[in-house]
Formats: structure tokens, sequence, C-alpha cells
């Protein structure tokens, strides 16, 4: 059979080279490039209200973990397997003064010191020799931080302006629902292809206007033009509207290290600096959730800026409804669990993208040749940190 001219033009996806994913950007083990930038800072993995006299499970950077609260106050997060012989503390007992495995009872403090061994002589003659791996966590914002990485290089827990200082009848509230994520609160697919999307404004008026329909306000439906440029903390975004008034609508966000998606409120409730940072966690490779803490004037506040789609929460919708609404979470999603880069095709919009990549690589390197990343402090009198993110109005 002869092969025409016409038959090798057609192009088909059999003639598609390997695909290959930037595993160094995505993959957060331990002992990865990726896992260990990202060890190097606090990371929320609960809310306050989660560390109980109940342990509770949590995943973090693909490790598994167990949360408590003993009973003179103090939260613990210890390896969720036992050091004894490997059963889930999540089947523990909080004591006074640690949790307590049901197999066969060896007790741990928040800080993995075995306390006791009862199937020992004497309760345990070497319980000083061992300790249940365990990660120091502090409390703020009505989250509790964890330090993953090296105990030599742990930074202090930034503290951030827009989180300290209150307007008037003011106050911070938490939220662990993935407020931003458009979907359920554990969202399947890797962290950075939602990180991404902080630094991504041209999708808002194509996806959460134009395709789904008007999500936000009419100030946010029109494509701006935009500047990327690097902040000591990671990536800003400077969008400007024209408006119908002559005025422009001017609109700073930024994706700051480790993961934070420091994001006015997409519906211009104010003219005003950020309301709230969202901290993306990923939980492994394949999924991720997002705490947020925000200023509030009620109890609330935050999960009522949660995103309808045709007039319905994500978790109410069909499947239809999905494919004819789509938002956030089924752009990101469906670029499947871990996107393939190789397979990208960049344009003048992707100016953000490219930036923010080459930030975090930049970062790895940094690591690689000894340095501390970008946005670490050991310095426990440094201020907050301020952020210029906000949503602004200004003459034409």
């Amino acid at each position: 059979m002869t092969i025409t001219q016409r038959d090798r033009d057609l192009g088909t996806a059999y003639a598609m080279k390997p695909a290959h994913t930037r595993t160094e950007l995505t993959s957060v083990a331990r002992g990865t490039p990726m896992g260990e930038l990202l060890r190097r800072y606090w990371h929320p993995v609960g809310l306050v209200g989660d560390a109980t006299d109940t342990p509770k499970k949590v995943r973090a950077l693909g490790e598994d973990l167990v949360l408590f609260r003993d009973k003179h106050g103090r939260a613990g997060l210890l390896h969720a397997r036992c050091c004894h012989r490997g059963t889930t503390l999540y089947y523990g007992k909080v004591e006074e003064d640690g949790i307590r495995c049901c197999y066969h009872g060896w007790k741990f403090d928040t800080e993995g010191h075995c306390l006791e061994q009862p199937c020992e002589p004497d309760g345990g003659q070497f319980k000083d020799k061992v300790r249940q791996p365990w990660y120091p966590v502090e409390e703020r914002y009505g989250l509790i931080f964890a330090y993953m990485g090296p105990a030599e290089k742990r930074p202090v827990l930034p503290a951030y302006e827009c989180l300290e200082k209150m307007d008037d009848s003011e106050m911070v509230e938490a939220d662990d629902s993935s407020i931003g994520g458009g979907g359920p609160a554990v969202i399947p697919c890797n962290w950075l292809q939602h990180f991404e999307n902080v630094v991504d404004p041209y999708h808002v008026p194509v996806l959460h206007g134009s395709f789904s329909g008007p999500q936000f306000t009419n100030m946010m439906a029109s494509i701006p033009e935009v500047k990327f440029e690097k902040s000591p903390r990671g990536v800003l975004v400077r969008s400007e509207r024209q408006q119908d008034d002559g005025k422009v609508f001017y609109r700073v966000s930024e994706a700051a290290l480790p993961t934070l998606r420091v994001v006015p409120n997409p519906r211009v409730a104010q003219f005003a600096r950020v309301e709230s940072i969202g901290w993306v966690l990923p939980i492994d490779d394949g999924s991720f959730r997002i705490y947020v803490a925000g200023r509030v004037k009620a109890p609330g506040d935050i999960s009522r800026m949660r995103s309808k789609f045709n007039g319905k929460f994500w978790w109410d919708m069909t499947e239809q409804e999905h494919q004819q609404f789509p938002g956030d979470y089924e752009a990101q999603v469906g670029q499947g669990e871990v996107t393939v880069h190789s397979e990208e095709h960049f344009g003048q919009s992707d100016r953000g993208i490219l930036l923010i990549r080459r930030m975090l690589s930049d970062q790895l390197d940094a690591l690689a040749a000894g340095r501390d990343p970008i946005g670490v402090s050991f310095d426990a009198g440094a201020p907050p940190v301020e952020f210029e993110a906000g949503n602004y109005i200004r003459e034409g």
C-alpha cells in the first residue's frame, strides 16, 4: 500500500511524542525537590477545633498523620504509624498528657516522647530510647500550622497584616472547605494545577464569564490588561479593566510561597485591601485542599463567598450540569491527576504561569545550593507581612 501525501498530512494523535511531567515541580514526598522546598515552610493542617481528645486523620505532603489535643490543651501532630508495631494511632486514646496506642498501650506526648510501655518490665525500661515521629505545630488565625521540615531550619510562623489589622466590626474566621477550589473540600488533582491558576487572570472572563455564565460581578467580565512581576514572596498579577464611567478597576493578586492564594474577593464587595488568604495544602501528588482565613463581619461570611453554577452549589449539580457549567474544579481536575507538561502550548496570556514555574525552579536551585528559599524568616520580631493585593478603583 502506498502512503500518499494526504495521509501523511492527517497529523493524527498517533504521532504524538512520549509525554512527561515536570515531577520536580509536582511531587511533594519527602526527599523530592519540591517536597523538600515545601517542607521549609509552615502549612495549615486543620482548624483549631480539629485538635480534640478524639484523634483526627491528617494527610499532608504525602504523609499520614494524627492530630489531637491532650487534656492540658496542647495540640500534637504525630505520624499515624505507631513506632512499636505499626498500627495507626487513629484508634488511640487521648489521655491527660498524651495519646495511648490501642495495640499494646504505648503512650506518647505531643512531641513524640514515649511515656509508658505497659507490657514491658517496670513500665518500659527503654522508653527513653524510642520516639514517635512528630511535627511542631502552632495555632494562629483559627488554623493549626505544622512545620514538617528539618528542625535546624525551622522558620518563625509568619503573621500577615491583612489578618492582624481589623477594620470596624471585623474578626478573623477560618474555613477548611476549599473556598476558591470550585468543588469539594478535597480536590483530586495536583496542587500546582490550582496554584498556577492564581496567576491566570485570563481564565476569569472565559471560564467564569462567557462560558459558564457570570459567576462574579460584571466588573470582572471583560478581558483585562495584565502585568506580571516578581514580589519578595512570589508573583504579582496586576489587572486593569476600563469601566463605562471612564474609571479603571485595578485589581492585584499574588501567588506567594509556599502555596498562598492572596486573591481579593472576585465579587468586589468593596474597594479595599485583600480580605483573606488561602493556603493550598498538597495532600499528596494527586490531591489537595485549601484552608482560608479572612476578615469577616459575621460568622459564615467566608463560606458565603462560594461560587454557584446555574444557581446551584457544586455538589448539588448533575453530571450534565457540571459539563454545561464547568468551573475551576472541572478545568483543573480535567487536566488529569497530574498534568502532562510536555503537551502544553503556551501563548502570551500564559506569562504568569511561566513566571511562577521559573520562580519555583529558582527556589529549588537555591535549596540545592544550601540557601534558604524566599519568604522564610528566622526573626521572631519581624513585622507582619504586608500584601499589595486588593480591589481598587481609580481615575482613568
